[in-house]
């Protein structure tokens, strides 16, 4: 672990903190405009700070992460709450869990295919 004061780049802290699989989902976030930190897009290479708020977009919702301690080293999950804290807005998780319901569709085990019929009722249920 570094010392508290030492910065480290966001790419290696997002992976370090188990946000990101591998680090270079992580640069390629970052690359592609998903990361901001102040309202600003950065680049893989921008060195993090303590207490600054890292947004992350990741559609439909923006979450919201607080660097609490700073870590360029890989640690495991139960460690890694000690270095980041979510503060993703209430209103952002509820479109989540909106847009998980809202796709979702049941069909009976053994009854088969959509007929022509079935299909047309599917998508007037879908449009309105």
């Amino acid at each position: 672990m570094k010392a508290m004061d030492d910065k480290v780049r966001v790419d290696k802290w997002l992976w370090a903190v188990r946000i990101f699989k591998t680090r270079s989902m992580a640069a390629e976030a970052c690359k592609k405009g998903k990361v901001t930190i102040g309202g600003v897009n950065v680049k893989p290479s921008r060195e993090v700070r303590l207490n600054e708020q890292i947004d992350l977009r990741v559609p439909p919702i923006t979450r919201s992460y607080l660097v609490t301690a700073i870590s360029g080293k890989r640690m495991g999950a139960k460690l890694a709450v000690d270095f980041v804290k979510d503060i993703t807005a209430q209103d952002q998780l509820d479109l989540l869990e909106a847009t998980k319901t809202r796709g979702f569709e049941s069909r009976d085990r053994g009854v088969g295919r959509p007929t022509k019929l079935d299909r047309r009722l599917i998508d007037k249920l879908k449009q309105e």
